[in-house]
């Protein structure tokens, strides 16, 4: 926390001020507490700390709404088919199926207070905020596609791949702020993407946009490479260690029955 608290300190030092008549009157200074997630072949996960402050052209005046905050954080997009189990003559069978274009991999809102306490609904909807809003043009065939969101929302909140954290973020003298982002151990490798709002009265006043790399390191990096980007190279090098493996369990065992 002292590193974080000198590198923040550090940014409003050298942060240059708004131009008169410029910008926004609160706006965000921030900055994460690495500069890359390294997944390697031990990788169980990580914290990432988020931390800023707000830089303001004014005092706040003293009949202002009180200031908010949301942090998303937010892991590259894939397409997702969510299919619908039923039983048939006995068996589970799939039944309907809906294709969500986009669902981010990753996604996690962390606030000061309650969702719907800090923003609104109109909001939530133009910047994208909750988790629900994330996941994009799903498949208008199916009348209960609702459903289908939810299930998918479920699972992910399941496996900590999706999370809302309310209350998680701390503001202090609605000037400094930080929270913490538990990162599973099933991290997909991309860029994530870390939205900060200020709101006020439910409304977004400010936002702040960077991104933080997530990428496979050492033995886990080549493994992967070689497995999709050299798949012949991959298959020689497994069937090669199958055979040596296999050589050498059976000269031990011969080893110890003749012992």
């Amino acid at each position: 926390m002292r590193r974080a608290g000198a590198i923040l300190l550090a940014i409003l030092v050298l942060w240059p001020g708004p131009e008169p008549g410029a910008g926004p009157a609160e706006q965000v200074v921030a900055s994460l507490s690495q500069n890359q997630i390294a997944i390697t072949t031990n990788f169980d996960g990580s914290e990432l700390l988020i931390f800023g402050a707000v830089q303001r052209e004014a005092p706040i005046p003293d009949a202002a709404a009180p200031l908010e905050v949301i942090i998303t954080v937010q892991g590259p997009q894939r397409p997702v088919i969510v299919r619908r189990k039923a039983r048939r003559l006995g068996i589970w069978v799939n039944t309907d199926a809906i294709q969500v274009d986009a669902a981010p991999t990753f996604y996690a809102v962390s606030t000061t207070g309650p969702f719907t306490r800090v923003i609104s609904a109109t909001n939530d909807l133009r910047h994208r905020v909750s988790i629900p809003r994330a996941l994009r043009a799903v498949d208008a065939g199916v009348a209960d596609q609702a459903n289908f969101t939810r299930a998918l929302v479920r699972i992910r909140k399941g496996m900590g791949l999706y999370q809302l954290n309310e209350g998680q973020v701390r503001l202090q003298d609605a000037t400094l702020f930080d929270t913490a982002v538990r990162l599973p151990a099933n991290l997909v490798e991309g860029d994530y993407i870390i939205r900060i709002f200020l709101t006020r009265e439910r409304e977004v006043v400010a936002e702040f946009n960077t991104q933080i790399p997530v990428r496979k390191v050492g033995l886990e990096r080549l493994l992967y490479t070689l497995a999709h980007e050299r798949p012949l190279i991959y298959g020689l090098l497994s069937l090669a260690i199958a055979i040596a493996a296999g050589g050498i369990a059976s000269a031990m065992f011969r080893y110890l029955v003749r012992s």
